[in-house]
Parts: structure tokens; sequence; C-alpha cells
């Protein structure tokens, strides 16, 4: 699942909630200290694919005469393209692998910042960090859709694509969230 920014700070809040739930992990300033790390963490990864994925974009407008007449698949032609320049832009295409990466980012910071203590192997507080974002991405397309059902009853009120639409999907996702002891 690819995260969009809007969820950054969910996924954060899982790890947070994961972490103090770890009878060998101390949270030493509180759980919005941990929240405010992991998200800036996976916020700067999110923003380097937007540019990342402009690039792609660009060289693909760049080059859209001889596309065309290749008559090249639109959606291929920019998973090959981004692929090739991931590396450039430190993105890890593979979702696991980048999980991993980040979670190894985010304990980094957590403890560089004072922010965790404990007293196991790096790699357990790792293992944590690493499942709390398994875990979102298994439970966001169930949430999306138990929110879009919500959202369905609510038609006629609340128009699809509107500001207020918008408003209310990430309440109720949220609230969703809270009810499965995921913030």
């Amino acid at each position: 699942m690819r995260l969009k920014p809007n969820q950054s700070r969910f996924v954060a809040g899982k790890i947070a909630v994961d972490l103090i739930k770890a009878p060998f992990v101390k949270l030493l300033k509180g759980k919005e200290a941990v929240v405010e790390a992991a998200d800036k963490i996976i916020l700067e990864n999110l923003k380097r694919e937007k540019e990342l994925d402009g690039k792609v974009k660009e060289i693909i407008e760049e080059n859209y005469d001889e596309i065309e007449l290749q008559q090249a698949d639109d959606r291929q032609l920019f998973f090959m393209i981004k692929k090739r320049l991931a590396p450039e832009y430190g993105i890890i295409m593979n979702y696991d692998d980048r999980y991993s990466d980040l979670s190894h980012k985010i304990l980094d910071e957590l403890y560089e910042e004072y922010l965790i203590e404990y007293e196991v192997n790096d790699n357990q507080v790792k293992n944590i960090i690493f499942k709390a974002f398994q875990e979102y991405a298994k439970s966001y397309d169930e949430i999306d859709d138990i929110v879009y059902n919500k959202l369905l009853a609510k038609r006629d009120e609340i128009p699809p694509g509107s500001n207020d639409y918008e408003i209310l999907y990430e309440r109720y996702f949220q609230e969703e969230l809270i009810r499965r002891g995921m913030l």
C-alpha cells in the first residue's frame, strides 16, 4: 500500500501506540513526541517520492510524441522510469523493504533524540515499528471500505469530493483507527 501524506500521522500514531504497549520500551517524552518524530521521517520520504513522481512525469511529457508513436503503455512506462530513478531520490520501491528502511530511520531518530529507551536488541524495537507499518497497510483497505459505506449513506447530504466529504472521511477513518486501538 502506498501511503499518502494525510495518512502519515495515522501510521506515526500506530507506531507510538505499539511502542507504548511494548514492555521493554519506555517513552521518555510521551506519545506525542514519538508521533511527531515518526511523522517527520515518513513525510520526508513521501516528499522525496513526490519529487521522483514529478521527475518521471516530466520525462514522459518531454518524450510524449515518441511514446505515442511507439504506443507504449503509460502506466508501465511510468513504473519503469520510476524504478530506474528511485535510487537517485533515495526511494525504495518494494514496500516491505521501504518500511524496513523507514523503521530503522525512525528508531535511530527516536533513540538519538532521547525519545525512547530500551534494554533489548535494536532489532526487537525496529520490528515493532515495522509491524506497525504492515498492520496499518493491512487494515487500510478494510477501514477504507467501512468509511466509504458510512459516507455512502450520507451521499444525499454531503457530495463526494467536496471539502466536507474529505473532512468527514478523515474523521470516520480516525474513529475507526481509534476503535481498533491503532491510534
